[in-house]
């Protein structure tokens, strides 16, 4: 560094001399000798490595949200928020990163892409994963054992000792009311237990050691073909052909409850303890669905296995279906939108004596949701207005700043969302199309009649019909007019 900045010098005195050359009108042969001088410094110097152009872009993996996406994102999250608040739900939040041995060893193979911070203040650090871990971190730190909550409108869990399989079918009722609110299309909810996997894997011939990684290959059946899983599973991780096509007449299974009774008459797998438990537990979970009316949207499939280790009973994964393309096929999926389960261990791995409390939850696919959702409206071309201003407080001459800005004001703090355009004398025709582009409904103008006779002129921008109102009566017609509480309690 010491060199660059004295080569720096020689070349900023070489510089000034040949300025100082021309100045004095010296000789051409002198000054082309000084300029020669001047640009073997320069090449000796090069480039500074740190003043090369910034490049602006986001982090990989990262994205900017425009007003018109985060318009979206708003009308998702508040379709998703009122459900959870309808069933009950506390909200919570916890950090954007943990303790990095507090996230190790909880997602098996998917823990690779979990995302390591520098080291701070002599702790390793890593960006959470998901919002369940920390969760159940938090249970243990603040020794809860009962709890209802959402988190950043995405999470939602139920913690605590209750009956078998109610707060699993809350947890698939909610998941089946949020994807029908937001009217994205037909979507299936898949239902498979982690104990029916184990007990199958158990029966077919499949070690412990292997349980886990054979798991993660048959978690891809919704992507792939059973003979591409099989070659992965045998070719990659070591299973026996003969084991692997045993564990191919299961997973190839799916169905309702129909299903769940076979199973429970199968030979092999009904004398698994772990298979019947959860065999039994789906049986009840479905009188349940049943009753909450949305059995229709829900299938036992035996592929599903949610390569997460957490898990240790009934587990779920939402899919939108595409419209089959000739009649009595089978609906398509196209890919994942929410997923969940039981996770009944978890909190006692945080928990200094060991002490278990039950979970159950689920999780929205948010960002495979907004996608979806902005691909549809651009599709309709339909326009989203990313604001909720209600009035636009505008003048019709000159010289009615103060008064805009007093009128403005009074409707702020009356609750009314209101703007006005920051010029002294704009122009009605201007005010009136910044209406128009911004969807604002109401005009308040303000002119030197109305001034005079304690009135306002609100101007409907679609109908274009006005009407004058009393000063002290403004506040109550916008809220009439917008639908809002007219008292704010």
């Amino acid at each position: 560094m010491a060199e660059r900045a004295a080569l720096e010098e020689l070349v900023k005195l070489q510089g000034e001399r040949v300025r100082g050359l021309k100045q004095q009108k010296a000789s051409a042969e002198l000054i082309e000798e000084e300029v020669a001088k001047l640009l073997k410094l320069k090449a000796q110097l090069g480039p500074d490595e740190s003043k090369q152009k910034f490049v602006l872009k986001t982090p990989k993996g990262t994205r900017d949200y425009s007003p018109r996406q985060m318009a979206v994102r708003e009308k998702v999250f508040d379709v998703i928020i009122r459900c959870f608040k309808r069933h009950g739900a506390e909200v919570i939040d916890t950090p954007v990163f943990e303790l990095k041995e507090t996230l190790m060893g909880k997602y098996g193979e998917d823990s690779k892409l979990i995302y390591d911070l520098k080291d701070q203040g002599g702790e390793l650090l890593s960006l959470r994963y998901d919002l369940t871990v920390p969760f159940a971190r938090y249970l243990a730190m603040n020794k809860l054992t009962n709890i209802k909550r959402y988190h950043i409108a995405k999470d939602f869990d139920i913690a605590g000792n209750f009956d078998p399989m109610i707060p699993d079918a809350e947890c698939l009722k909610i998941m089946c009311e949020i994807l029908s609110s937001l009217q994205i299309g037909d979507f299936l909810v898949k239902v498979n237990d982690r104990r029916i996997l184990d007990g199958m894997f158990a029966i077919c011939g499949v070690s412990d050691s292997k349980f886990r990684t054979i798991c993660s290959s048959v978690d891809k059946l919704d992507k792939v073909s059973w003979e591409e899983v099989k070659n992965e599973m045998v070719g990659e991780k070591g299973l026996a052909p003969e084991v692997a096509d045993r564990i191919g007449d299961y997973v190839q299974q799916h169905g309702g409850v129909s299903l769940v009774e076979q199973l429970l008459q199968d030979p092999k797998l009904s004398q698994n303890k772990q298979a019947l438990e959860g065999l039994g537990d789906l049986k009840l979970l479905f009188e349940y669905l049943t009753l909450f009316g949305i059995d229709d949207k829900i299938s036992f499939d035996l592929s599903l296995a949610r390569g997460l280790d957490y898990y240790t009973g009934v587990i779920y994964e939402a899919v939108l279906l595409q419209t089959p393309a000739q009649a009595g096929e089978e609906p398509l999926g196209v890919g994942s939108v929410a997923a969940g389960g039981r996770y009944d261990g978890l909190v006692g791995m945080f928990d200094p004596k060991g002490r278990k409390v039950p979970c159950v939850g689920l999780s929205i696919g948010v960002e495979r949701i907004f996608s979806i959702v902005e691909q549809r409206l651009e599709a309709l071309e339909e326009k989203i207005r990313t604001t909720e201003t209600q009035v636009l407080v505008a003048s019709a001459q000159k010289k009615l700043l103060e008064e805009r800005l007093k009128l403005v004001s009074e409707l702020w703090d009356a609750g009314i969302k209101a703007e006005l355009l920051y010029k002294k004398n704009p122009k009605l025709l201007n005010q009136l199309q910044y209406c128009e582009e911004a969807g604002i409904p109401l005009v308040a103008i303000i002119g030197e009649q109305e001034l005079k006779d304690g009135v306002i002129k609100l101007r409907s921008v679609t109908s274009r019909e006005e009407v004058d109102v009393r000063r002290e009566d403004l506040v109550e017609e916008i809220k009439r007019r917008t639908g809002q509480p007219l008292c704010i309690c």
